[in-house]
């Protein structure tokens, strides 16, 4: 059989492999929770390419000159989200981005936020 045969019994989807090789086998960032609205902007000049930097992690840092949720990375990139948080991680130890998390619960209590998304739903 084929290496690439889907039907031989060692064969493993690629799709599977490939966000595993990224995060080097990690699921979860050192640092930060990155929520899927989480957004992250790059800070500071782009590193050279002796900077230790894998080429998703660049790309994730072109992407970010401007600011981008956790799902916009992971669809521009076309990796899982959880992939994408682990990247984003390893970019926040080394201070190349930053990261403005969602409110909490506690701010979202605010009447006044709640009257704004219903006018604005209102308007569509």
């Amino acid at each position: 059989m084929r290496p690439d045969d889907p039907t031989d019994e060692h064969w493993v989807d690629p799709e599977i492999i490939r966000p595993y090789v990224v995060t080097r086998g990690r699921t979860q960032p050192a640092h930060g929770k990155f929520d899927l609205i989480s957004m992250a902007v790059a800070v500071g000049p782009p590193p050279g390419p002796d900077a230790g930097l894998d080429p998703e992690h660049h790309r994730i840092l072109q992407l970010c000159r401007e600011p981008k949720s956790v799902a916009e990375i992971a669809a521009h990139l076309d990796l899982p989200a959880g992939t994408i948080r682990v990247l984003l991680g390893d970019l926040f130890d080394r201070e190349l981005v930053s990261a403005q998390e969602p409110q909490s619960e506690v701010d979202m209590h605010d009447m006044k936020m709640y009257r704004a998304v219903l006018d604005g739903l209102r308007s569509l």
